[in-house]
């Protein structure tokens, strides 16, 4: 079990405002902190501004005409607009798309091999690690000569959560896991994410918007909203709380709600009056 307050912290993001094309405010104000050996969840909605948030972590924000114009982010505690990606990468932090981003035209080993490209660990250590990843996936052992492209939704997702431990990172930020998938497939992938979070000390921050089930595998959460973190807290606490279950996990007191009992749900909200 993480023990959060004694936990050091590797990343740390403080009162960001994000722009897109000198015009469009994505996040404002958005301050959050990973501990080192965590599952921290970043949930909302689409639109919400989670994946901005990865990408202004993973600095990849300047692909798309966006940048951070105010606040700062750390990753132990270097400033990452210092960094272009690729040395984020050298450093330990590997994210993974949303859609999964496979190349298609290789099988599932080649893409997997892709991530160890900037190791320099040799062959056998490479090696060990593929064996790795195929015990934590087996699945892509009996699929590893397939073509990435003609492989399941599930199976791809699998593939980009296995390239990036090829790199032997320290933090994955996670990008929507369950986008697409049965919820068979995302217990599944989460229940991995657990296991690989405890096995190899992996750092998860993952955005998502299925905020039961994150919440369950979660350590810790943050709640956005409109580019704004409305709430956060302990995992299990946010489970427990009654604006969460009524707005978030479509539950209260009375029972699941309906769309039409939530038509005036931001008026009503708690944690913004």
């Amino acid at each position: 079990m993480l023990d959060a307050e004694n936990s050091e912290t590797l990343l740390e993001v403080n009162n960001i405002e994000v722009i897109y094309n000198h015009v469009i405010l994505v996040l404002k104000g958005v301050s959050l902190s990973v501990p080192k050996g965590g599952i921290t969840a970043l949930l909302g909605g689409n639109g919400a501004g989670k994946t901005t948030t990865l990408k202004a972590i993973s600095n990849l924000l300047a692909s798309e005409r966006g940048e951070v114009t105010k606040g700062s982010i750390l990753y132990r505690g270097e400033k990452v607009a210092a960094r272009n990606p690729a040395d984020l990468v050298t450093k330990g932090v590997i994210q993974v798309m949303e859609g999964r981003h496979c190349f298609e035209h290789l099988t599932v080993e080649e893409n997997l091999l892709t991530g160890a490209y900037t190791r320099r660990d040799g062959a056998a250590a490479i090696r060990r690690d593929l064996e790795m990843v195929y015990e934590y996936f087996p699945r892509l052992r009996e699929r590893r000569k397939s073509q990435a492209g003609y492989t399941s939704g599930g199976e791809q997702q699998m593939t980009a959560m296995g390239r990036a431990l090829m790199s032997r990172p320290e933090m994955i930020l996670l990008d929507e896991p369950s986008m697409g998938l049965a919820p068979q497939l995302v217990e599944q992938i989460f229940q991995i994410v657990k296991a690989v979070n405890e096995g190899e000390g992996v750092t998860f921050l993952l955005a998502e918007q299925n905020t039961n089930v994150a919440l369950r595998y979660a350590h810790y959460g943050y709640i956005l909203e409109n580019g704004r973190v409305v709430m956060d807290g302990p995992a299990a606490a946010l489970r427990e709380n009654p604006d969460v279950k009524e707005f978030y996990l479509g539950m209260s007191d009375e029972g699941r709600k309906s769309f039409r009992d939530v038509r005036s749900y931001r008026r009503r909200k708690r944690w913004l009056a």
